[in-house]
């Protein structure tokens, strides 16, 4: 481990201009690149405290062994740099957005003499316009198949046209008039151009102008009973709007955008983009990227955008980026994207409308995106034993936490003081062995609470093994032939948080006399490992499948006590605003939340609308309304004319 006072600059050394650094180990690698308005400010940064520092950037200093810098003149020539850097040396304490697939566009290569359409993946070349990425390189397919008939262009290979050239004689595709057949000179290169511009036209959205043509031209044929002329027609709009039925319209007025949805943990980022043109989606893509630094939101975003845009041609970049947060050097990142594009970008984060609905949808799909990514890593048998190993090796076990439980304490203001645990088994959760805890314990003492909840699960245990001699399988019911509850001791104890809550579990344990259970915390803010009686947390690297796993107990962890907390609370809101209603016990309580799912929306319900649910009359319905609203003000009478708020003696 390197000390970073070894290589730290001289002062006065690091300008203040604004440039782009590169921190270097021991072999010369480049392990990170940042840029900064201010080098320096931001240089000295790096060689405080080492105490004070995030874990991430604790090991990447310590890694290093050597920095240096590149002074440039603008902000926008510092991200520029910044990228193309990371580009080349491939970092690890970067940031990298690396797509898990090779996204399909479907291409039109316009530099060609004879323009075609086609499917193509990897780097975006000159000449060639791009629309998509699409999920599915069969969707392109489909698209083109169905617009060929109304935009017969060419869409064979280069060996396909010179054959048909030579021969004289155009291929199916010619014959059946999805191709105009610029091969045998059926229209001229000219001719064959205007077709290929006018399927540009529709891709990019301009939609409205070619529906109304050709409905035109098949209500002119039809006129002049041209009838087998209007079927035609007929068939071409039908296939045009069958495409335009693929492709939802989200935005009604017709924005070029592309919306970028974030959702991240303290290990990976997803990220989902959705391609709107015309007000249509026409592409979506997404990732998910392991966090190489302590990078916040806005530094995400930055690094995303210059990924996305970096490489594409003008064309692809819209003229609107909608984002959930702003870039860290938003201003530097509009004006690069505007030199890029050749037309001014702007990049905002929607507030209210069409377009915060649509950017809440992307990062749902974000949401789904990192939990299919997520299952899958825990599906992977290799992967858990990995991760069993690892955990093993870190915390000193003498064999892999075949059985793990993990307990995380939740209350608001010390109130509805709730706890659970949930067992995880050879790295796969075991839902029929979680357990929730109502905690006993008065007031905000997480460790109380914890203390508490430990001593009550390893009580039960040793109840447990006592039952043990009257069954014929150890820890199996004799009468039901399921196991009993709370017969099985952990291999590891996982408790949520750090130095307090693991003592409080572990003077819990040692009271109860247990032995052989391995103890941990925790830490959510840093993802520190504490074990009891270690002055110093174990630091798991950021890419351990150990680590991972942990973190996915302890969320689920989370996730089951806070759901046990809010239906408390819920229902203890419920029981103390309904006390006044007579007659109203627990079964037609428990029938109103059931049908309401919230205080908010039984608040706001009709007495109409409450006797809807089964047992409810109209004389209780209008009791339950007049218990939700007692001692609401009636709200204050307007002069209408003026604004004025009238007192009661003003009144009319």
């Amino acid at each position: 481990m390197a000390d970073p006072s070894t290589y730290r600059p001289r002062p006065g050394e690091i300008p203040t201009d604004p440039g782009v650094y590169r921190f270097r180990d021991e072999q010369g690698r480049v392990i990170y690149v940042g840029k900064a308005k201010s080098l320096r400010p931001r240089l000295s940064s790096y060689f405080q405290d080492l105490g004070n520092l995030h874990p991430r950037t604790h090991q990447m200093v310590t890694t290093a062994a050597s920095v240096d810098w590149t002074v440039v003149n603008t902000e926008v020539e510092a991200l520029a740099l910044e990228y193309s850097w990371i580009k080349e040396f491939d970092p690890r304490f970067n940031v990298k957005y690396r797509d898990d697939k090779s996204y399909p566009w479907l291409a039109v290569t316009v530099g060609e003499e004879i323009p075609r359409v086609l499917v193509m993946r990897g780097a975006q070349k000159k000449g060639v316009r791009y629309f998509g990425p699409y999920g599915h390189a069969w969707a392109i397919r489909d698209t083109v198949d169905t617009l060929l008939r109304v935009f017969p262009m060419r869409s064979c290979s280069a060996g396909v046209f010179k054959r048909a050239k030579a021969a004289g004689r155009p291929c199916l595709l010619g014959d059946i008039g999805k191709c105009s057949a610029p091969c045998v000179g059926r229209v001229s290169p000219d001719e064959h151009r205007d077709i290929v511009n006018d399927f540009l036209s529709f891709m990019g959205g301009q939609t409205a102008g070619f529906e109304r043509g050709i409905e035109q031209r098949m209500r002119d044929a039809a006129a002049d009973q041209e009838y087998e002329l209007a079927a035609k027609y007929r068939d071409d709009l039908m296939a045009m709007r069958r495409v335009l039925e693929k492709q939802s319209v989200v935005l009604r007025d017709g924005t070029d955008a592309d919306v970028l949805g974030f959702v991240d943990d303290p290990l990976e980022v997803a990220v989902q983009i959705f391609n709107v043109r015309g007000g249509r989606i026409r592409g979506q893509r997404g990732w998910v990227a392991d966090k190489g630094d302590d990078a916040g939101l806005p530094e995400l975003v930055q690094n995303a955008l210059m990924t996305l845009y970096a490489d594409v041609t003008p064309s692809a970049i819209p003229r609107e980026v909608l984002v959930p947060e702003l870039p860290a050097d938003h201003d530097a990142v509009a004006e690069l994207l505007t030199e890029r594009r050749g037309a001014k970008v702007t990049v905002r984060v929607p507030q209210r409308g069409d377009k915060r609905a649509l950017l809440e949808t992307v990062e749902q799909n974000a949401k789904q995106a990192i939990a299919r990514h997520k299952l899958k890593r825990s599906g992977d048998l290799t992967t858990r034993s990995r991760a069993l190993e690892e955990i093993q090796l870190a915390l000193d076990l003498p064999t892999p936490p075949l059985r793990i439980e993990c307990f995380d304490v939740s209350n608001l203001q010390g109130t509805e003081i709730v706890a659970s645990m949930v067992v995880f088994e050879d790295g796969l959760p075991r839902k029929s062995e979680y357990r929730r805890f109502t905690v006993r314990h008065e007031g905000q003492s997480d460790v109380a609470a914890m203390h508490e909840v430990i001593t009550r699960r390893f009580a039960h245990h040793l109840r447990a093994v006592e039952r043990q001699g009257e069954d014929a399988e150890p820890g199996i019911d004799p009468e039901t032939g399921k196991p009993r509850r709370f017969a099985y001791a952990p291999s590891l104890v996982v408790v949520d948080g750090g130095p307090p809550q693991v003592a409080a579990a572990q003077q819990a344990m040692d009271a109860l006399g247990i032995t052989g259970v391995a103890l941990c915390g925790l830490a959510k803010r840093l993802e520190e490992v504490w074990l009891p009686d270690d002055e110093d947390p174990v630091i798991l690297p950021r890419t351990s499948e150990g680590l991972y796993l942990l973190q996915r107990v302890r969320d689920e962890a989370h996730r089951f006590a806070i759901t046990h907390h809010r239906q408390r609370r819920s229902k203890s809101m419920v029981e103390s605003l309904l006390d006044p209603v007579p007659g109203l016990g627990e079964t037609r309580r428990r029938a109103l939340m059931k049908h309401f799912g919230s205080v908010k929306k039984l608040r706001a319900a009709t007495a109409e609308e409450i006797t809807i649910v089964p047992g409810i009359g109209p004389a209780t319905a209008e009791s339950i309304v007049a218990a939700l609203h007692e001692g609401e003000s009636p709200a204050p009478a307007v002069n209408m004319a003026t604004g004025e708020i009238l007192e009661d003696e003003t009144r009319p």
